[in-house]
């Protein structure tokens, strides 16, 4: 994995490099929101960010992307900065990477690479450190190929992404892929064990909601709010990446499994996706999605858009879709926007702050109805001194109301249909003894 430590990464200077291609159409809006993003992500890796230069691409050249004179002039600013990384807002191809390099004399590194650098530093489970390792290893095999020459001397850069040096010294293609192989069988135990999990749940009737969102939305502080958890949340992208659970008990008795993944972000690399597949199959299982937005960001709209893609890319989409829940977080910014907006529970809105807390009982009543749907409401009749089927039915279901007599207690109980046929048993057992 990562090679170098976080102090290691700020002593490399780095410039970050915007090619604006005329076939992408972005309006000034989006190409400042895109400039912005990536700045951020170049930002949350650590290091000290030099300079930042957008050029218009015309035409985008197969060898070098960018043209020519463009690419004296990066080298011109390079050389001035004396930067040893620059990071490209666009996907490379390994030509691309390395006529760049030949033409900067230092590092490139493109879109996916610097996502997957961020990915690689942020990884701390033993799970999350294996899927990021995967990734790298499929990006970086195609550009092996090219820069295949045992004895070339290494060359510096940030992260587990050193190109020629002591990983093309250490390993050949085959040990990779015999890397990839084993690391891919261990995933797929780990896959394995989620969905055990999961059928466990399904077993206990335990419905299970996850959060989902563009990178930065505000999930984890939303989950840390309804689950009391103290999962890390920080002011950039891509703070979480490893998946977690919590049970929460709603105001109407129902538990919930709610779990907190990692957040998207445009052109998320399919290495990831594929990689993240084991942890995102947690939102692909799922009985309801909240998809949590920043309202407060301009670009909220095109960040819904990314979310719905990915959702699509890991097959939630028509009728393969749980309800979706959209989750208008940051109202505390945005006063302007009424506490709720409701409407069908598919493709329903809520409007909150996870920070302040407004709105949420709102989206905790949503959960509770939306838990409902499905249960029946039964009438029992239990002797006064039953008190174990009192406890069962308060901890598997709601109490509607009772009443009480010297001998008998009159029940309306709400639960899942899953214990009617047991609780009717019991009333036939009763009325026959």
């Amino acid at each position: 994995m990562s090679e170098l430590t976080e102090t290691e990464h700020q002593q490399d200077k780095v410039i970050a490099l915007h090619p604006r291609l005329a076939e992408m159409r972005w309006g000034d809006a989006a190409s400042k929101s895109r400039f912005e993003e990536f700045e951020r992500l170049v930002l949350s890796l650590g290091c000290p960010l030099e300079e930042s230069v957008m050029m218009n691409v015309r035409r985008a050249l197969p060898a070098t992307l960018i043209g020519t004179g463009q690419a004296k002039e990066i080298a011109r600013r390079v050389e001035i900065h004396e930067a040893s990384v620059v990071f490209v807002d666009h996907q490379l191809s390994p030509i691309q990477q390395r006529n760049l390099e030949t033409a900067f004399n230092c590092k490139v590194i493109d879109r996916t690479g610097l996502i997957l650098e961020i990915f690689g530093a942020r990884a701390k489970t033993r799970e999350g450190v294996m899927q990021v390792e995967l990734a790298s290893l499929n990006y970086q095999i195609s550009r092996l190929v090219r820069t295949w020459t045992h004895l070339e001397r290494q060359r510096g850069g940030v992260g587990f992404m050193g190109g020629p040096g002591e990983r093309q010294l250490e390993l050949d293609k085959r040990m990779i892929r015999d890397s990839i192989k084993r690391i891919e069988q261990d995933l797929a135990k780990v896959r394995q064990m989620r969905a055990t999990q999961r059928e466990g749940r399904k077993r206990r009737d335990v419905l299970t909601v996850a959060l989902v969102g563009y990178t930065n939305a505000g999930k984890s502080t939303l989950f840390n709010k309804i689950t009391n958890a103290d999962a890390y949340v920080a002011d950039q992208l891509f703070a979480t990446l490893d998946p977690t659970l919590r049970q929460i008990k709603l105001p109407n008795s129902v538990t919930l499994m709610m779990s907190d993944t990692v957040g998207f972000v445009q052109e998320l690399p399919h290495e990831l996706v594929d990689a993240f597949r084991a942890t995102l199959e947690e939102v692909t299982e799922a009985d309801l999605i909240l998809h949590v937005r920043d309202i407060s960001d301009a670009e909220s709209p095109n960040h819904k858009a990314v979310v719905v893609e990915t959702l699509k890319e890991l097959g939630l989409d028509g009728d393969y879709a749980p309800p979706i829940v959209e989750v208008l977080n940051k109202i505390d910014l945005t006063p302007e926007i009424k506490t709720t907006l409701r409407e069908d529970i598919d493709g329903s809105r809520i409007a909150l702050s996870a920070i302040t807390g407004q709105g949420m009982d709102d989206l905790m009543d949503l959960l509770a109805r939306w838990s409902e749907q499905n249960m029946v409401e039964l009438d029992l009749k239990l002797p006064i001194s039953d008190g174990k089927t009192l406890a069962w039915c308060h901890e598997h279901g709601s109490i509607l109301k009772q009443k009480a007599d010297e001998e008998w207690l009159n029940l309306s109980v709400r639960m899942s249909p899953k214990y009617q046929s047991k609780v009717q048993e019991w009333v036939v057992e009763l009325e026959q003894g």
